[in-house]
This record gives C-alpha cells, sequence and structure tokens, in this order.
C-alpha cells in the first residue's frame, strides 16, 4: 500500500500554499528528510518504483501525439470527407435503389481517411522518436542493492520524490528541490522570470532573511528552492526532490501553456497561402452557387458549389508540409543531426552565418597537456603538481584541460596527502577556480587556484622562481604574459597556476581569498585543428553560409587555428572590445570580423542579434553553459549530444557528431525539405487559382455543369494523390547553393502568373470540345465533362514537373522515381476512368480518338507556355521557387 508524504507547513511563516516546493522553504534539512522518507544515502530501489507508480515519470506536460483512434477521426474532419458524405446523403435520397454512387464515395472516404491518417501517424512517430534521441541526466546519491550508497547518472524522467541530487555548473535542475547544502550556487530563472541575471541560491542555514522572503509570498524569490527547468550557472550544490512532473511549478505552467507554440515566420507564411486560397473560393463559390441556382435549382447548385469549395480547397496543405518535415527531419538524423522542433529545418535551410565555438568543431576536441612550465617558460614539476590537485579535487564540471591534467595518474599518490576543505567554483567572469586543501593534521590551508593568464595574473602578488618567492612587479607581469603569447602563437592554451597558503578557520572561503597569490607556473595545451575543418569550411562557404568563430578562449590561439582551416583572421575582435560598443558601432564591427576571442555569455550573444539586425538568418553552434544565450537568441540554436544539459535545452537541433560536416551535410538537407515544401505550395496556390478562374467562367457560359460533384471530388482526390510523393523529390543543384528564406509575398505573385496559364488551356479545351465535338449542350454534357475531367487532371499533374525546377522539366531536371512513378500512373488512371464501368457511375463517356490527338497538341502547348511564363518571371523577380 503506497504511503502519503507529509508536508505540514512551516510554522514561521506563511508560505504560498499552490507550490507544493514552496511548503518546504524552512524546514531543517533533518526533518525534511524524514517527511519525505529519505536520507543522504539516497534511496533503494523499491522505494524508487513505489513512487514512480504512485507520482508517474517526472515530466512536464507537452505537445504529445494523440493517440492512434484521436489521428484517425482526425482525418475524418476535413471539407472533402463532409463533402463527400453530403453527396452520399444526397444520392440516397434522390437515388434510393442505386448503390453504386454512395459505394463510389464509401470508397473515396477510405482511400482519403486512410492516405491522411497514415501520413500523420508516421510523421508524428518519427518527430517523437527523433525526440528520445536527446535525453538529459541526473546526478543522484542511491542505495545499491548491497546497501552501499553510489553517485550514478539516470534519466531526469527517472527522478522521484525523495531522491538526492548532486548539482553543478552547466546542469538543468530537474525537478523542484530543496537544498540541502550549496556552495556558491548561482541558478538563472530566466525560463520562470524572464530575468537574465543569476540568482544566488543557498541551504536554509546560509540563506539570509529566510523568513522575510517567505513572508513576501513570491515562491521564485525563495532561496532554499531550485525550480526545475531553470539552470546553473555556477557553483555546486546537494539537495532532494520534493515535486516532480505536472506538480513542480514548471509543470504547473507548463500544463496551461501546452500547444500555445509561438508561430514562427514559415507558419505565418503557409496560413497566408491556405487563406488566400480560401478568401478566393469564399469570393467565388457563392457566385457558382448563384449561377447554378438559376439554372438548375438549389440542390444541385449546392452540391456543385461544396464540391468546387472542396476542390479549392487546400486540405492536404497542412498534410503535405508535416510529411516533408517529417521526411527531412528523418533524413537530417541518418546524417546524425536530430530536429528537437521539426519547423527549424526552414530557418536551418535558411541559414546564411553560421556562428561557431573553436574547441571540437575546428579542432580535433582531444585536448592533451602539452607542457607544464614554470615563470620563465622552463619545465616544471610544481606547475603540474599543483595544476592536478586543482583539477582532481574540484566538484564542478570538469572540462577538457581538467581531463588532460588528470590523464597524467602518475600523481595520484600525491592525492592522499589531502583532503578537501572548501572549493570557490568557476565562473566566466572571473576565469578560475581555487580549492582548498589540508594536509594531514596541520593546522594550515594551501588554497590552489588554476585559470586564465589575464585574470590570474591581477591576483598574484608573488612568484615562485628557484625555490623562493619573490614580489611580482608590473614588468615582470608584462614579461610573463610576453611568454605566454609566444606559446599561444604556436597553438597553445595557457593557464596559470597559483597557489596561497594560511592559517586553518572555521570560515567559509569565497572570492575575496583570491587575492595575494604567489604564481608557481603555467600548463599548456593543445588542440589540433581537424583534418577534415578546412573542407567543412570551404563546403559551407560553397553553399552559402559563412563561417564566424566565437570563443571565450585566447585571441592568439584562436587565430592560429582558424588560419590553418582556412578562415580569414585578417579582422579579429576581443570581448572587451565588444563591451563599450552602442549597437550602431557594433554592427560595423560585426560586419567586417571573423573571429571573437575571449567573448563572455552575453557578449555571445550581442554578436548573434547584431547579425539579425543586418538580415542575416544565423546558426550558433555552441556546448558550454556560456552558449546557453547566444543558442536562444540564434534563429537555429544548434548544440550537440554530449553539451551541457542547459546548451541541448536551448539549442533547436542537436548533432551526434560535432563536425562541420555534419552540419553541411544537413543545411543541404533542410534546403531540400524546404524546397520540397515550397513546391508543393508553390503548385496548389497556383492549380487551385487557375481552377477558380476556370470554374467561374464555365458557369458563366455552359447551359451545364463543368464537372458533376462526383467528378469534381475524384478528380481532387486523384490530384492529392500525386502530391504525396514531393516530399521524396530531389532539388537541383542551383537551388541548393544558397540559403533560402521563406518570402510569402512571392507565392501570392507567383499564382496570379502561373494560375492563368492552365486556365488559358481549360478555355481552349472548352472551345474545342463545344465547337469540334460537338459537346454544345446539355444532351452532350457527359462528353464535354469526360474531356475536361482528362485534360485537367493532365495539365494539373504535368504542373508538378513544371513547377519543380527552373529548368527545362524532363530534359534539363528530372524528377526522382518516386514522383515520376507516381504522376505516371495518376495520369493512365484518370484517362482509364471514362472507358471503365467506374466512369460510367461517374456519368462519364468513352471519348473519341480525334480527342487524343487534340489532347497532346493542349498538354505539349501548355508546357511550352508554362516553361515560357516561367522564363519571363525568373528574369523579371530573378527567383522562380
Amino acid at each position: 500500500m503506497s504511503k502519503s508524504f507529509s508536508r505540514p507547513t512551516a510554522k514561521a511563516a506563511p508560505v504560498p500554499a499552490h507550490v507544493p516546493a514552496a511548503q518546504e522553504a524552512l524546514r531543517d534539512n533533518d526533518s525534511l528528510l524524514v517527511a519525505l522518507e529519505t536520507s543522504l544515502h539516497g534511496l533503494d530501489e523499491a522505494s524508487i518504483t513505489e513512487r514512480l507508480h504512485r507520482d508517474g515519470v517526472n515530466e512536464v506536460s507537452h505537445e504529445k501525439p494523440p493517440h492512434w483512434s484521436v489521428q484517425l477521426l482526425r482525418a475524418l474532419k476535413n471539407p472533402f470527407i463532409v463533402v463527400l458524405l453530403i453527396l452520399a446523403v444526397v444520392e440516397l435520397v434522390t437515388s434510393p435503389d442505386d448503390l453504386s454512387g454512395p459505394i463510389i464515395i464509401g470508397v473515396m472516404v477510405a482511400i482519403s481517411v486512410v492516405l491522411s491518417f497514415t501520413q500523420e501517424y508516421r510523421s508524428s512517430r518519427a518527430a517523437e522518436k527523433l525526440k528520445a534521441m536527446v535525453r538529459n541526466t541526473a546526478t543522484v546519491t542511491r542505495r545499491a542493492s548491497d546497501g552501499h550508497s553510489e553517485r550514478i547518472e539516470v534519466p531526469v524522467g527517472e527522478l522521484v520524490v525523495g531522491d538526492i541530487v548532486h548539482l553543478a555548473a552547466g546542469d538543468m535542475v530537474p525537478a523542484d528541490l530543496r537544498l540541502l547544502a550549496a556552495k556558491d550556487l548561482f541558478i538563472s530563472q530566466a525560463i520562470l522570470t524572464g530575468e537574465s541575471l543569476p540568482v544566488e541560491k543557498a541551504a536554509p542555514a546560509q540563506a539570509h532573511a529566510l523568513e522575510a522572503v517567505v513572508q513576501q509570498g513570491n515562491p521564485l524569490d525563495l532561496p532554499t528552492i531550485g525550480y526545475m527547468g531553470t539552470n546553473v550557472i555556477s557553483g555546486t550544490a546537494t539537495a532532494v526532490v520534493v515535486t516532480t512532473g505536472t506538480r513542480s511549478y514548471l509543470g504547473s505552467l507548463a500544463h496551461s501553456i501546452t500547444g500555445q507554440r509561438v508561430q514562427t515566420s514559415f507558419d505565418r507564411g503557409v496560413r497566408s497561402v491556405s487563406w488566400l486560397l480560401i478568401r478566393f473560393m469564399l469570393v467565388m463559390v457563392p457566385v457558382v452557387l448563384g449561377i447554378q441556382w438559376y439554372k438548375q435549382g438549389f440542390l444541385n447548385a449546392l452540391t456543385f458549389a461544396l464540391s468546387v469549395a472542396v476542390g479549392l480547397t487546400p486540405e492536404m496543405l497542412p498534410l503535405i508540409v508535416t510529411a516533408n518535415l517529417a521526411k527531412g527531419a528523418i533524413a537530417m538524423s541518418r546524417r546524425k543531426v536530430v530536429v528537437k522542433r521539426l519547423n527549424a529545418i526552414q530557418n536551418f535551410g535558411a541559414m546564411d552565418v553560421l556562428c561557431t565555438d573553436k574547441t571540437g568543431t575546428l579542432t580535433l576536441d582531444k585536448i592533451v597537456l602539452e607542457r607544464h612550465l614554470d615563470l620563465d617558460g622552463e619545465e616544471s614539476e610544481d606547475a603540474l603538481a599543483y595544476g592536478y590537485l586543482n583539477s582532481h579535487f574540484q566538484t564542478g564540471l570538469k572540462n577538457l584541460m581538467d581531463k588532460a591534467v588528470l590523464a597524467h595518474r602518475d600523481l595520484e599518490p600525491i592525492v592522499g596527502r589531502y583532503r578537501v576543505v572548501d572549493e570557490i567554483p568557476f565562473d566566466f567572469q572571473r576565469r578560475r577556480m581555487s580549492v582548498v586543501l589540508a594536509q594531514g593534521t596541520e593546522g594550515r590551508h594551501l588554497l590552489v587556484c588554476k585559470g586564465a593568464v589575464e585574470e590570474m595574473l591581477s591576483i598574484c602578488s608573488s612568484e615562485r622562481r628557484n625555490d623562493e618567492v619573490i614580489p611580482m612587479t608590473d614588468a615582470r607581469r608584462q614579461e610573463i604574459k610576453a611568454m605566454t603569447h609566444h606559446l599561444n602563437e604556436d597553438g597553445l592554451r595557457v593557464l596559470v597556476v597559483a597557489i596561497k597558503q594560511e592559517d586553518a578557520h572555521g570560515r567559509a572561503y569565497g572570492v575575496a581569498d583570491e587575492a595575494d597569490l604567489t604564481a608557481v607556473g603555467c600548463l599548456a595545451f593543445l588542440d589540433p585543428p581537424k583534418d577534415t575543418a578546412a573542407t567543412a569550411i570551404a563546403a559551407l562557404h560553397h553553399h552559402g553560409v559563412d563561417v564566424k568563430v566565437i570563443t571565450g578562449d585566447n585571441e592568439a590561439v584562436t587565430r592560429k587555428i582558424c588560419r590553418e582551416v582556412g578562415l580569414d583572421v585578417e579582422h579579429s575582435a576581443q570581448g572587451r572590445d565588444v563591451e563599450p560598443l552602442d549597437d550602431d558601432a557594433l554592427d560595423t564591427l560585426v560586419r567586417r570580423t571573423t573571429v571573437f576571442a575571449k567573448m563572455s555569455p552575453l557578449q555571445k550573444a550581442r554578436v548573434v542579434k547584431s547579425l539579425q539586425r543586418q538580415g542575416h538568418t544565423v546558426g550558433f553552434l555552441g556546448d558550454g553553459i556560456n552558449d546557453a544565450p547566444a543558442l536562444r537568441e540564434a534563429d537555429v540554436g544548434i548544440s550537440v549530444d554530449t553539451a551541457t544539459d542547459i546548451a541541448k535545452e536551448s539549442a533547436d537541433i542537436i548533432l551526434l557528431e560535432k563536425n562541420l560536416m555534419v552540419l553541411e551535410e544537413g543545411v543541404v538537407e533542410g534546403r531540400i525539405t524546404f524546397g520540397n515544401i515550397i513546391k508543393y505550395i508553390k503548385m496548389t496556390a497556383s492549380s487551385n487559382f487557375g481552377n477558380v478562374l476556370s470554374m467561374m467562367v464555365a458557369s458563366v457560359f455552359l447551359p451545364f455543369v463543368p464537372l458533376l460533384p462526383l467528378q469534381i471530388l475524384v478528380l481532387n482526390l486523384l490530384y492529392d494523390i500525386s502530391q504525396l510523393s514531393i516530399p521524396f523529390d530531389r532539388m537541383d543543384e542551383e537551388y541548393l547553393s544558397k540559403p533560402r528564406k521563406w518570402d510569402a509575398s512571392d507565392i501570392g505573385r507567383f499564382m496570379f502568373w502561373i494560375g492563368p496559364t492552365s486556365s488559358f488551356f481549360d478555355m481552349t479545351t472548352f472551345a474545342l470540345l463545344w465547337y469540334l465535338f460537338g459537346a454544345n449542350g446539355p444532351a452532350h454534357q457527359d462528353l464535354f465533362q469526360s474531356g475536361w475531367f482528362i485534360e485537367s487532371l493532365l495539365t494539373q499533374t504535368l504542373v508538378v514537373h513544371m513547377i519543380r525546377t527552373r529548368k527545362i522539366p524532363f530534359l534539363q531536371s528530372v524528377a526522382s522515381a518516386p514522383v515520376l512513378g507516381l504522376t505516371t500512373a495518376i495520369i493512365a488512371i484518370g484517362m482509364t476512368i471514362p472507358f471503365t464501368a467506374l466512369g460510367a457511375k461517374l456519368g462519364m463517356v468513352h471519348l473519341p480518338d480525334g480527342y487524343f490527338g487534340w489532347l497532346a497538341a493542349t498538354v505539349v502547348a501548355y508546357c511550352a507556355l508554362t516553361q515560357l511564363a516561367k522564363l519571363v518571371y525568373m528574369r523579371r523577380y530573378g527567383r522562380w521557387l
């Protein structure tokens, strides 16, 4: 039987009742752990299983694909199906003894529903599988089967109330937590408050004026509570999970906003095309209804007008767009690019500037400790030993340079002589971190600090030379900087190591203690450029993507690496050059600069915004905590599977391999996907607009309906089926060579140019059937309708090949096999229908042999005129798709 946790309210002050985690803000650690039925040793497997069963997985509400039955019902809810069912009812009422019409309609409903359901189901499943490829984990203490506690990584979704969680810089807070212990912990709550500045958090014993904060009633101000979805900027902490999933603060917010995704320009563009066509339909269809009502009565006019309305409604547009995006996302995943948000594909294809970090993209991401030197540039074992102690005892996020130092396993014995007393974590303002150690029973503490050259020298008042400690002068600082600069020019990244000894005391150490240090030496690291980096950058340039390097690393090192991989390093800038500039001055600097070094997180984001102001679509590739602001600002945030939690959460696209070649392949695939979507939109817009004009003219001048309602719906169904192969089409190389942006104005212009072309040949077909073949009265309307049915289907289907390329179709550019096969099959089916029993049921008749010669001439002339219109359009507007 499940036990329920008791959660008594703190007595000292009222707390917000609507936030369960806030109820635990004031409770002392021991009573809190007892109430949650846990301990610092963690939970055992039985408790975890019970709590998962009781509370569910630790996930907030998000848009999940509906159950297949809901998707099936949704497939029935579209205008095409509704009108078919209305026609079936009319057929049953007017001809109760003839069930052939309703049976045909039933088959059409089944085909349409199965096609729509299959596409939507496959697309949603594909999207969920892609999301599942990117998982965040949390570090927890749990009890193993033998009773011993161990720290392990578990998926965030498997956290339960009572889990003991350990936080470090770069972690996402995985649930609503009450802090048990914290050290210099700063958390960004921007996801909840919009405030960019991080806030300090602490355990109850460390928190100042906690009761006063609680009395104010704002749960987000509570310094002892960490909220799910926020992220650790710096510091470390141990905490206990208080609430998970939908009961968390973020979960309650997410539940209310699920489904309210912000629309991108791409979403708005697709909707604008749909509404443009629907507006035409709403204007034209009532006119058609009025004319036909006058000619043949209300019921027949209504069914005809509804059929015309469905034929002109782009009901397949959302389905085709989703299928294109899903197919593109799957193709990109095969190239090791995982798309978290499908609509990001459009921006991926439009990207014309890529901002990237240096480490791991241009370099091998396999840093080795190349040299360990004293401050005169000679080999030094002391510099290595102190650097090893610093890297070993730090509890925060160990970077690649720490791992390179720790690769010296021969120094492990010296670790046993020390125990850690305290730690001053790394942050991007100080650019250094310190550990405080005690040796044996001695009453003295050793502070070991490691960090960037300039930042370290600024806090050193002395140096160790020849086993003596001597004061450090400004002139000496310049000599050391010159020595390290030479190392930088050789491609080596340099860190300075310094120490400080002082008497032991009971207070906690802080940043103020990083003063009057003694510099002992420096560590020089090598991260050579990748063999593929230069090729990848050339490939990105070939596809119209400029590459800018924005890094927190040293300028000289960055320039050397960039020069080796073929980037222009004539103009470079540092964070201190960017900081004082206003927006206009920054735009000027960014326009001519390729390399930005020693950049802070906010400075990286400013460069991204500057590029966007100048009309660029910007991608940002980063994997660190310091990249999160820029990832959020970029049009396309790109991270890697091994990135920090906050970087992955901020990104739209995840690379399974940190390689620019993978990224370049993804860009091309994104452009193929976007190009195929634009094909369908332009085909649909121009074809439907042409049909509007043709139906208007036919309704005015013909003494009968140009097509029966059921014929219109069959024609529409066949055309829709022919479009299903578009996601599998290829794009011309010329289209892929440049970034492509969404331009809604081009859609309307294209529609008005190409749509009337098909209408013109509809008119010639009308004249041909009326004058040459004598289909000029109600007695011969079946011949007229059969002839126009075939001509309309052929021109609508062939427009796929005419619009898909700016070249001459079939001669200079051939569609993919699925497009060729499906369009050919639809044309063959359409031309066969009038000669079958199905055609007879639809009201069609055999066409005379002479008709097909004229039909061939019409199709050839249609293709020639469309190609001519294409050339004129491209010459006038400079683009096609």
